[in-house]
């Protein structure tokens, strides 16, 4: 039991997209970290002893952004290969497919939502 050729297609393509719009995310997040740590002149230095904490802080939740970002990567990339497999789109606990509507949500799921529920009990 797994899903027909043409519904995998249509799932790596929502895949894709899905990770070609986290890679430019994470991209963006990085470059945004990176203008962090890179700081200013001399003159923002001078004003900048109360605005540290601060400063650390957003960077701190840049970090957190971009590693939720690179274990979203992760998951979608790990779904791809179970597209390559064809074992994608079934349920890694029941051994059934996983619901269609699910997976167009939640691309990455290997989880039925049945699974899930039991899981969260």
């Amino acid at each position: 039991m797994r899903y027909s050729d043409a519904d995998l297609a249509e799932f790596r393509e929502i895949i894709m997209k899905k990770l070609d719009a986290a890679k430019k995310e994470l991209a963006y997040l990085q470059g945004l970290i990176t203008r962090r740590d890179e700081g200013g002149d001399m003159d923002e230095a001078r004003y900048m002893t109360m605005e540290d904490g601060s400063v650390s802080m957003e960077r701190e939740q840049l970090s957190q952004m971009a590693s939720r970002q690179i274990t979203f990567i992760d998951h979608l990339e790990k779904a791809i290969m179970r597209i390559e497999n064809k074992t994608y789109g079934i349920c890694r606990v029941t051994g059934k497919l996983i619901d269609k509507a699910r997976l167009r949500a939640v691309p990455h799921a290997t989880l039925s939502i049945e699974a899930k529920q039991m899981m969260n009990k």
